[in-house]
């Protein structure tokens, strides 16, 4: 059997030096072929520990950042999750070989389905993409055990919150749009909602509403 590329290798080294201890979530991680969900001309800087731009003025975030809050959700394979800001898809396809099911809302009509045919391609057909506004979900889509949030908002939205099943865990990043970020996990317990700040991240803004163009 071969051994893994050197950067793959070193992809796989950092996590584990950054605190990323979940086998099952470095397994995946090494599994899915981030060069897939990058720009043609980023390919050869795929596996590097940074966020990269994608199309729609939109990123794929930094692996660690992927790693650290797919780790965050404690994830089952009985699980409904739900993504808000599907972007490339890199982070649909990590959470499809660890959930159930996945639903992932995207507003750029461009990234939706440039995702969706990625997401086919690489047999993830317990995901559904989704175009529409992550901000204003409708309840008729039903509950969630996870919910992920990956752009930033400004306080988490509590249509979002409506959605979680008892015991679930939601995380975003929460904090000024163009600045530093808080990603913010809250839990669905018996006394209520529980809120625990985890570290500090950059993410594009959370807009409302579906693009008009793109």
């Amino acid at each position: 059997m071969a051994s893994p590329p050197p950067e793959k290798m070193m992809f796989q080294l950092t996590l584990r030096r950054r605190g990323i201890s979940d086998q099952a979530v470095l397994r995946t991680l090494e599994e899915i072929p981030r060069e897939r969900f990058v720009e043609p001309g980023d390919r050869a800087d795929a596996y590097r520990d940074s966020a990269m731009a994608i199309s729609c003025g939109q990123t794929i975030s930094q692996p660690f950042v992927v790693a650290y809050m797919t780790e965050q959700l404690k994830l089952r394979k009985t699980h409904r999750v739900l993504e808000i800001g599907t972007g490339s898809g890199y982070q649909a396809a990590v959470l499809s070989r660890l959930a159930g099911q996945v639903l992932t809302v995207e507003r750029f009509r461009t990234l939706a389905d440039l995702a969706r045919q990625r997401l086919e391609k690489l047999d993830c057909f317990n995901v559904e993409v989704m175009l529409g506004d992550g901000l204003a979900i409708p309840p008729a889509v039903g509950q969630f055990d996870r919910i992920i949030v990956t752009a930033a908002v400004d306080r988490i939205p509590d249509t979002l919150l409506e959605l979680l099943e008892a015991d679930g865990i939601l995380i975003a990043p929460v904090g000024p749009p163009h600045g530093v970020q808080t990603l913010v996990r809250v839990t669905r317990t018996a006394n209520g909602l529980e809120r625990k700040e985890l570290v500090d991240v950059r993410f594009v803004p959370a807009i409302p509403g579906i693009a008009r163009e793109l």
